[in-house]
């Protein structure tokens, strides 16, 4: 029993430092931006020797797309509920709405998520299911529709995605982000 005992706090210990890696990571990047993510940093932010990060990630990339799997995670929640707690006439709308609230309030988990080309694999087999669900509340929308489903919810995430980046970027004016996400929502809406 002891040795049971000593194997699952090993776990447990190896686990919590992990999510410590992880944490300190995204604290970081909302502070300071992803450059500022390095082993060396984690490793004094967290008291923690770098071949102990290295017992834990191969190496920085795989520590930004742990995170970044957190991130479509949480992601896949939000988008889930606002499909469910949707009447059946709005939920493109309050799925939109939650895409664009999750990207503004997580500037930096969105960033590791989607522009730092890390290589995490989108629409093939081995795709992790974090993504997989995330994708999943968008196909819900557009089941039954004359086109295929699975494109018009590339399409729609495309948008969507590119509404992000966009303002992000001060291309669009933030001012008319209600007006466009309205517009957007009657495009994929009308053709029901």
């Amino acid at each position: 029993m002891t040795s049971d005992r000593i194997a699952d706090r090993k776990i447990r210990e190896k686990q919590a430092r992990r999510s410590q890696i992880l944490t300190s990571a995204r604290r970081i990047a909302e502070a300071e931006g992803w450059p500022s993510v390095t082993v060396r940093r984690l490793s004094d932010e967290i008291s923690y020797s770098q071949p102990v990060l290295y017992s834990h990630f191969e190496n920085r990339d795989a520590i930004l797309a742990a995170v970044a799997l957190e991130g479509f995670r949480e992601l896949g929640v939000d988008l889930e509920k606002a499909r469910l707690r949707s009447a059946p006439g709005n939920a493109v709308e309050r799925l939109a709405a939650s895409y664009l609230r999750f990207a503004e309030s997580s500037p930096a988990m969105y960033e590791v998520m989607f522009s730092l080309g890390l290589s995490l694999p989108f629409g093939v087999a081995d795709t992790p299911s974090e993504l997989r669900h995330g994708f999943s509340q968008l196909l819900e929308l557009f089941n039954g529709r004359n086109a295929d489903p699975e494109v018009v919810a590339e399409l729609f995430w495309s948008n969507l995605h590119g509404l992000v980046e966009l303002t992000r970027t001060k291309r669009l004016p933030r001012s008319r982000q209600k007006e466009r996400l309205r517009i957007l929502v009657e495009l994929f809406t009308v053709s029901r």
